[in-house]
């Protein structure tokens, strides 16, 4: 297999970036689109407490599916990045429909959020595949913007849940969620082409490739890093709600909310223009240091003044995700160059497994546990996740 010299970050068209920002903000909408929506569907249907929990987990699992199967069979690398994300942005959107369309039956409705999931799979990590290949020198800068879209995406239910208020019914969030991420897939078909000088597609699947997760010792570092912030992540987004409804409820629970989720586009786009100056490794580390302590503190800001308690959770919002990028970006950079696209897909596979246990987890003991001890043990993560770091970190990668 013969290989061409991947392209500049100067040599990408200045459409490139925000083409590729407002695809993937437009397709990970996808991710909490019922979330926002459950205390409707809850009063409806007499849904109980813990259904959230189960939806997003369901949903976890779809995509652990996807990416698995994406990342065995080399989809990424096999075929034509757009195309792939096209057509998995049309099946979300389906879906989406699908699940407006029977939204009364529970069982149907954890199918739809499943097959969600999967098609996820070719959206989120495709996302990061192209934008390595036109972006490989300025990659922590651009996964910094890429992932921000992503979080303000996953964000955004909350935000047409608040938008709405009380005029806009459930089934045209879903609806306008639909179109959101169809709309999101046709836009980077359209504009975007092939990268000029993209690595050539691979024809046979790539084991020795996504076999580096674990031989080679600076993409193990990269991932193990990622591993532990996962453990955290999206635990966090499924209990922010539950800590904002000790203290507010309705339109200005759904604004908070997205401020304290959205505020993760802050952190990866700051620290991706940090990143080129201290390196990914220092940035994702001390995002990561600063997340885990929040967790820590949480049993006394979480009944602490409405400032500190409002500001723990914005600092919480932010630096949760703002390593998200570094995390990806180092890891793209140390794989195989022919197999970018499997070995973020395989990493974030069992990065979302270990985010659907710790979120079934968390969301079972939070029934039985004061909130602010719980969070605590969300911080196990970012622990294991800076010990895992530390190559990297002297390398000042």
């Amino acid at each position: 297999m013969t290989t061409t010299p991947p392209p500049t970050s100067a040599a990408a068209p200045a459409r490139v970036l925000p083409v590729l920002v407002i695809a993937q903000f437009a397709g990970t909408s996808l991710w909490f689109a019922v979330n926002a929506v459950m205390p409707d569907l809850q009063r409806a249907f007499g849904w109980p407490a813990t259904a959230v929990g189960t939806l997003t987990s369901t949903l976890q699992t779809g995509f652990i599916a996807g990416t698995l199967f994406f990342a065995l069979l080399a989809i990424a690398d096999r075929f034509p990045a757009r195309a792939v994300f096209l057509v998995c942005t049309l099946a979300g959107a389906a879906c989406t429909v699908g699940a407006w369309a029977t939204i009364s039956h529970y069982g149907a409705l954890l199918a739809w959020r499943f097959a969600s999931g999967f098609f996820l799979a070719g959206i989120y990590p495709v996302g990061m595949k192209i934008a390595s290949q036109w972006f490989p020198r300025g990659l922590g800068p651009a996964l910094g913007m890429l992932i921000g879209a992503l979080i303000l995406g996953s964000a955004s239910a909350h935000a047409l849940r608040a938008i709405g208020g009380d005029t806009l019914p459930w089934q045209s969030i879903m609806i306008g969620v639909a179109v959101l991420v169809a709309a999101g897939g046709i836009l980077l078909y359209a504009a975007l082409p092939e990268p000029p000088h993209a690595v050539a597609r691979v024809s046979t699947l790539q084991w020795r490739a996504l076999a580096t997760i674990g031989t080679d010792a600076r993409v193990r570092s990269s991932v193990l890093g990622y591993f532990g912030h996962m453990w955290e992540l999206y635990t966090m987004w499924v209990l922010v709600p539950m800590v904002l409804a000790t203290r507010l409820e309705g339109l200005a629970l759904s604004w908070t909310a997205f401020a304290v989720l959205g505020g993760g586009a802050i952190g990866c786009v700051v620290g991706g223009a940090l990143a080129p100056r201290w390196g990914s490794a220092r940035v994702a580390g001390t995002q990561l240091a600063i997340s885990g302590l929040c967790c820590l503190l949480a049993p006394w800001l979480i009944q602490a003044t409405d400032v500190l308690f409002y500001a723990w959770l914005l600092l919480w919002g932010i630096t949760v995700s703002g390593d998200s990028p570094q995390f990806s970006a180092l890891t793209a950079r140390n794989a195989p160059p022919h197999a970018v696209g499997s070995v973020l897909t395989l990493t974030n596979s069992i990065g979302f497994a270990i985010s659907s246990l710790s979120i079934v987890l968390f969301v079972q003991l939070s029934e039985h546990m004061p909130l602010g001890w719980l969070i605590t043990g969300l911080a196990i993560g970012p622990a294991l996740g800076l010990w895992a770091l530390r190559p990297l970190w002297r390398e000042r990668a």
